[in-house]
């Protein structure tokens, strides 16, 4: 078996050892696929919910190579956390968020991150929470987008109000109990809609979502699962930020069925949060103000006209008139009415002439087909 030569082998360990550790994400300019990959650089995202899917979320826009990370949670890690994809046992006790930092430090110390240990559903978080939405980017600018990944409903309120107060972009996601669907979704102030445009039947109803939880009951978990929403999660994140491909606002996924149902949301403008409202009407406004393409023509279909006609042709409609409707009973009409002329040519050709032959001719050359 022929080895490979040495040149190969160069080739390939430069690409992979090279002083640029990130050459096959690089290679996507080089593919038309993106334009810049490079700005990744510049980008920062806000996850909340360090947990089965934003956990997961974290570690990819880590190995992406994105600027800046601001991770925020509340929780501790316990050993019951051992399903997602880079919590360590050793860990366990570690604020979620300080354990994360650190295995993600590890992985790429090229990115910035900031950790918030913290419940943003509390008043005093939440200011905190606004603010760091604003001024936590890169150089002090307000970050590129806001990833939810929490599991309640509350949480996601609390980033829905505070995304539409500042006009934010942000993407939900979300794993259901049984850890056998999920979705992703994109949220962009005034032109979709937020997440309070269309509340949850629970919510709607009135029933305080903390009575629904069962005693000794937990929601189920499932790694792949949460693997695959987290990375229908960044994918997008990835073409949002870097302009490439179709965007997704709404992807689905039920693994029972392997169905990925995908779907557009368009704002309530009776919806509750004053803000959403708000941005309604600033997006209206843009929109009208757009300029008009006053160039564009209209394509008119002009009748063709011979002046001179010298071999007498002529034109003939021979489309058959409509059949006249035939009533069966006064105010009611056929569906559908036979072309009796058709059925006449239709049984013409299919009746068979007499060619004076008997049956065992016949029979014979049948046989010899």
């Amino acid at each position: 078996m022929a080895q490979p030569t040495r040149s190969k082998i160069d080739v390939m360990s430069a690409e992979v050892n090279d002083m640029n550790p990130y050459s096959r994400l690089m290679a996507l300019k080089r593919m038309g696929i993106v334009e810049n990959y490079e700005r990744i650089r510049d980008f920062t995202v806000l996850i909340v919910g360090i947990g089965g899917v934003g956990s997961v979320a974290a570690e990819m826009l880590t190995r992406c190579g994105i600027g800046k990370l601001l991770l925020f949670d509340y929780d501790k890690v316990e050993l019951a956390n051992m399903n997602r994809l880079f919590f360590q046992p050793h860990q366990a006790g570690m604020t979620k968020v300080e354990a994360a930092s650190k295995t993600l430090s590890f992985i790429n110390p090229d990115v910035v991150f900031e950790t918030h240990n913290m419940d943003i559903t509390k008043v005093d978080s939440f200011s905190q929470f606004i603010d760091r939405i604003q001024r936590g980017g890169l150089q002090e600018k307000q970050v590129d987008l806001v990833l939810s990944c929490v599991d309640n409903f509350e949480a996601r309120m609390a980033i829905n109000t505070a995304c539409n107060e500042i006009n934010q972009t942000w993407f939900e996601s979300g794993v259901s109990e049984n850890a056998v669907s999920g979705h992703i979704q994109l949220i962009i102030p005034g032109q979709s809609a937020c997440f309070g445009c269309a509340p949850p039947l629970v919510v709607a109803s009135g029933i305080d979502e903390k009575t629904l939880k069962k005693e000794g009951v937990c929601a189920a978990s499932l790694p792949t699962t949460m693997g695959i929403v987290a990375g229908f999660l960044v994918q997008n994140v990835l073409k949002y930020l870097l302009k490439f491909g179709k965007v997704s606002d709404y992807l689905g996924y039920n693994a029972m069925l392997d169905f990925f149902p995908t779907m557009s949301m368009k704002p309530n403008p009776t919806c509750d949060d004053t803000h959403c409202v708000k941005r309604q009407k600033e997006y209206l406004a843009i929109e009208a103000a757009k300029p008009k393409d006053s160039q564009a023509k209209k394509i008119v279909e002009e009748e063709i006209v011979h002046e001179e006609n010298d071999w007498g042709i002529c034109l003939v409609d021979e489309s058959a008139a409509e059949p006249e409707e035939k009533e069966v009973a006064p105010g009611l009409k056929l569906e559908y009415t036979r072309d009796e002329k058709a059925a006449i040519e239709t049984t013409a050709s299919s009746t068979v002439g007499d060619t004076n032959q008997s049956l065992e001719e016949l029979m014979i050359q049948m046989k010899s087909l």
